[in-house]
């Protein structure tokens, strides 16, 4: 729905929605992830789907993962910039450049998540053949080191945006409160009630990505330190629990734009209607011709 609204509409299409699309097709791809996650729990041995499936699930997961953090930091970076400098930035950023940062947001993203493929696979248990396989991290990755070191660098590229967005929705909330005085010509009060809008959005989404994904790196960091029963029982309680927060994060933006912005429950609205305008008018053109059929026989 996010993808369609905006880009159906031209009054959508700001710098900071486009972000908001890219993060949008970042969390369907998540998604598709879902299955797979739905099968391990339902069926852990054998899995079916073969080696590839196994890797790519695991890299896309992880990719996506990391474009959606750098998303969001590039976005509050974007907003800081807006509120702090708003005559040269709305010069330096354009539409365009929004892309091209986008499109290298996503290439690091990925590139950084390649190790993905070196510490995941499919491996068997001696006597189960290759029909007991498991899609897993490796024995080889967690005996040599790999794993440990590829979940410090995980939890190092959750952490430090999560620093940096504290220290800059910090000063963009110092900066609000400092211009109310400061307020001057006909636009200035409706620019400074768009740009509190826009961060209190942002303020939940960044809430909302922080509580769900957190539990998710904890689990990984203990799944890693498991080694008696107990501990193995606790880490696969808890990271059951954190999939389900992992996936509510995939879900929960839509849902914050339209409780949180008219603008968006307006265009929803909008896209709703011609959705349906165009279902009528195919709806009708097909009872036309079925009428005219029916007549001439």
């Amino acid at each position: 729905m996010t993808i369609l609204i905006i880009q159906h509409f031209k009054d959508m299409k700001t710098t900071t929605n486009l972000y908001l699309s890219s993060m949008a097709v970042s969390d369907l791809l998540i998604f598709l992830c879902l299955p797979f996650d739905l099968y391990r729990l339902w069926k852990y041995v054998p899995w079916l789907f073969g080696e590839a499936v196994c890797l790519l699930y695991h890299y896309v997961f992880e990719g996506c993962t990391s474009a959606t953090i750098l998303h969001i930091a590039a976005l509050s970076v974007e907003r800081y910039l807006a509120i702090s400098f708003p005559l040269r930035t709305k010069v330096l950023v354009t539409k365009r450049r929004v892309h091209y940062i986008i499109a290298a947001l996503w290439g690091f993203a990925l590139a950084s998540s390649t190790p993905t493929l070196f510490l995941v696979g499919v491996e068997y248990d001696n006597g189960t053949g290759a029909r007991g396989g498991q899609c897993k991290h490796t024995d080889d990755a967690i005996h040599s080191g790999r794993l440990h070191i590829m979940l410090w660098v995980s939890t190092g590229y959750f952490l430090c945006p999560m620093l940096c967005l504290v220290f800059l929705y910090g000063s963009i909330g110092l900066k609000l409160w400092r211009s109310r005085a400061d307020l001057r010509g006909p636009g200035a009060l409706a620019r400074e009630r768009s740009h509190r809008q826009t961060v209190k959005i942002l303020v939940v989404v960044v809430l909302a990505f922080i509580i769900c994904w957190l539990p998710y790196h904890i689990g990984r960091n203990l799944f890693a330190q498991v080694d008696d029963y107990d501990t193995a029982m606790l880490s696969q309680n808890f990271n059951m629990a954190s999939m389900v927060l992992c996936y509510l994060s995939a879900s929960i933006n839509p849902v914050v734009y339209n409780l949180m912005s008219r603008k968006y429950r307006s265009a929803a609205k909008r896209l709703f209607l011609l959705h349906r305008r165009k279902w009528k008018h195919c709806y009708l053109r097909w009872l036309t011709w079925w009428l005219s059929k029916n007549k001439r026989e």
